[in-house]
């Protein structure tokens, strides 16, 4: 089986395993215990902090601990909201379901919020806002990178735009930690959600990290942990692999992208060959992530050949995929449901070898040619 959806998940690495398994099997502490044990966890903790910290250019105490990017981003969003219930949302048409639903529900509770629109490309048009729409607002979050197309959004800009109007600005920055360089510091966020099952380390654990300007009502209360803002005995285990996945994210950078950047060029000079649409392919994205549709060959019956075949891809956002609906992320971006019912998205990782991509290249012209007849003949 040849995986290609490295954007909704990744394997554990091997050097991340080995960190976690002194805390899975001997090293179990509770962090909020005085004895040896509960220091020792202390401190392991603290440890990843630095590295997670270090890997985004912020400082150790901006780091919050959680359960998913999810928690993170409905943590920001609705701890906000609590904090401030007269706060005017602005979020852009191409978000991750982890914002817009929880802006969405408090819409229906009575707080004000304005969709930011993207244009043809996929990117984030915040200066198409009217002035009088940035005067409303008062807290943006607008992710870094797209799960879907892979498109950088220019994150400079829209947090220019933000500041000159005091509006305080989140980004969700999953996919884009690992894949381009990421500086909290650098950029002015306010607030960014970070995840690491995306890049390589274990799933069940992300960070949303926070500068003091942001007034944070804590989703959940209990003990105490992580400042206040998230009770609950810590992940240890995890918060070390996600620790050393961030540390190893940081350090590879450029040997990831130049390898898969090369890999992603002959991807997509293939797949045009068959006639593919490669969405957003003009504008600045992520060497690891090509979205692509073949007109008139419907998305998910591709998928599942190509799954019958020993081909892992996705038709959008995994959290998303189960819903036979076409891709919202496309939909904003003006494409036709046609086109975007037909859409697929193909994500490279590590493992992810020249070869891979030419088998698969190869399966998929004959998948396409099969199906081709198959609607053909019962035209």
């Amino acid at each position: 089986m040849i995986y290609l959806d490295h954007n909704a998940t990744t394997a554990l690495h091997p050097e991340v395993l080995k960190m976690m398994m002194p805390y899975l099997e001997a090293q179990y502490g509770n962090p909020t215990a005085n004895h040896r044990f509960g220091r020792k966890a202390r401190s392991a903790i603290e440890d990843a902090r630095e590295q997670v910290a270090l890997s985004v250019n912020a400082h150790p105490s901006q780091v919050i601990f959680t359960a998913s990017g999810s928690e993170a981003n409905n943590m920001i969003i609705q701890g906000v909201a609590k904090s401030a219930p007269d706060t005017h949302f602005g979020y852009s048409s191409i978000e991750h379901p982890c914002i817009s639903r929880p802006i969405e529900s408090l819409k229906s509770r009575g707080y004000l919020a304005t969709k930011i629109p993207v244009d043809a490309a996929g990117e984030i048009q915040i200066n198409n806002l009217s002035a009088a729409d940035l005067k409303k607002i008062n807290f943006i979050s607008c992710m870094a990178v797209n799960n879907e197309t892979g498109v950088i959004q220019n994150l400079t800009e829209i947090v220019a735009t933000a500041k000159n109007h005091n509006i305080q600005v989140h980004s969700d920055a999953v996919q884009a930690l690992g894949k381009i360089n990421v500086n909290f510091e650098d950029l002015g966020l306010d607030a960014m959600t970070i995840s690491s099952h995306k890049i390589y380390g274990p799933q069940g654990i992300a960070a949303l990290v926070m500068n003091k300007k942001i007034d944070l009502y804590p989703l959940i209360e209990g003990g105490g942990q992580e400042r206040g803002l998230r009770s609950g005995t810590e992940n240890l285990a995890a918060i070390v692999g996600f620790g050393k996945a961030c540390e190893r994210a940081h350090n590879n950078l450029v040997t990831y992208n130049d390898a898969l950047k090369k890999i992603q060029i002959f991807l997509e000079s293939e797949l045009k060959k068959m006639g593919a649409i490669i969405f957003s392919e003009k504008v600045k994205r992520v060497a690891n992530t090509t979205f692509f549709s073949i007109k008139g060959i419907d998305g998910v019956t591709l998928l599942t050949a190509l799954d019958r075949l020993g081909y892992a891809v996705a038709s959008g956002s995994a959290c998303s995929s189960n819903n036979n609906e076409p891709s919202h992320v496309l939909l904003a971006m003006n494409i036709d449901e046609e086109t975007a019912m037909s859409a697929l998205r193909i994500s490279l990782g590590i493992d992810t070898t020249l070869q891979n991509i030419k088998d698969f290249v190869a399966a998929l012209k004959k998948e396409i040619e099969r199906l081709k007849q198959l609607t053909a003949m019962a035209a």
